[in-house]
């Protein structure tokens, strides 16, 4: 097997995670399987970055030395708010010439400025989501999932998905068992798919302002497998079913029924990674009722039914 060189660029004002936390999956891999991977960094000038957080790293090389490598990672931070004009045009020339581009967090800014997204699905931080929209209108993006991954161009979310996606890459570059051995050094789980979303249902939503809202919201995710119609919410927060609607609604950015499906798509999905559980025990639990209306859910909102997901993402099922 070739071994395959990964630049990460560095540029001040780097988020630090988004550097290590790639660097370190792809160093667990090269130490579990030698010659793998070559990692380098580098920077405009080869000289010494800060990081946002105040920590300074410094590069192998500079970029102006460097060869096209199998894969280039440009990480985010702050320094892609008003990123250096020779950064963005470095990438502009040099990008295409790897053959896997892979941002994490907000470096998939530096590449839409660079042009590298036209025309292509990304993701990013979500708090950069409509930014990335706004400025790039030819950049499909995909603001829920964690990770995106359009031909041989990867995007990630906010900083950890940067993890993920790295180990979803050594996963293809090698296998499942490298990928799992890399997780489990680094105490994380090998199981988040790239379409599941950046945010809990509890995080997605709104917090509601009213009292009893948020006690309907707290319900809701403690009792997934109860009566969760608009009826029976609206009773519990001691408001007619048309009210509770639209003050639920207000309050939250979601309707009920949409929040009640994400709740139970969410606990499903934990105890499927979690538990041995059957699929039709998991499926009461979670307030579907039948193994088949779960797995309508699972297909629509993952592409795959519960018992694949399982096969994927809960770490016993990887033996």
């Amino acid at each position: 097997m070739p071994q395959r060189t990964l630049l990460f660029v560095l540029f001040d004002g780097v988020q630090s995670l988004d550097v290590t936390g790639p660097v370190e999956v792809f160093a667990g891999a090269e130490h579990h399987t030698p010659g793998t991977y070559r990692l380098r960094t580098a920077s405009l000038d080869g000289g010494p970055v800060r990081t946002s957080s105040g920590l300074t790293l410094v590069p192998d090389e500079a970029l102006t030395e460097v060869s096209a490598p199998h894969t280039l990672l440009v990480p985010g931070g702050a320094g892609t708010r008003s990123p250096d004009p020779r950064l963005v045009e470095w990438l502009r020339t040099h990008g295409p010439r790897a053959r896997r581009l892979v941002s994490v967090c907000t470096g998939s800014i530096l590449l839409a400025a660079a042009g590298l997204l036209d025309g292509r699905r990304a993701t990013t931080h979500w708090a950069h989501c409509d930014k990335l929209a706004r400025d790039h209108p030819a950049v499909v993006v995909e603001p829920e999932p964690i990770y995106v991954r359009d031909g041989h161009v990867s995007t990630s979310a906010g900083v950890t998905s940067g993890i993920d996606l790295a180990l979803a890459l050594v996963e293809e570059d090698l296998d499942r068992d490298v990928a799992l051995f890399v997780a489990r050094h680094l105490v994380v789980f090998l199981r988040r798919p790239g379409n599941q979303a950046q945010f809990s249902a509890q995080l997605a939503a709104q917090t509601a302002q009213r009292e009893p809202l948020r006690e309907v919201q707290r319900w809701i995710t403690e009792h997934p497998a109860d009566d969760l119609t608009v009826e029976s919410l609206a009773a519990r927060a001691r408001l007619s079913p048309r009210h509770f609607a639209r003050a639920f609604r207000e309050e939250t950015g979601t309707t009920p029924g949409r929040y009640v499906d994400r709740v139970r798509l969410e606990h499903a999905r934990r105890l499927l990674e979690d538990t041995s559980d059957g699929v039709e025990e998991i499926s009461r639990a979670s307030g579907y009722g039948t193994p088949e209306a779960m797995r309508r859910a699972f297909v629509r909102s993952f592409g795959t039914p519960p018992a694949e997901y399982r096969r994927r993402f809960h770490p016993a099922s990887a033996h």
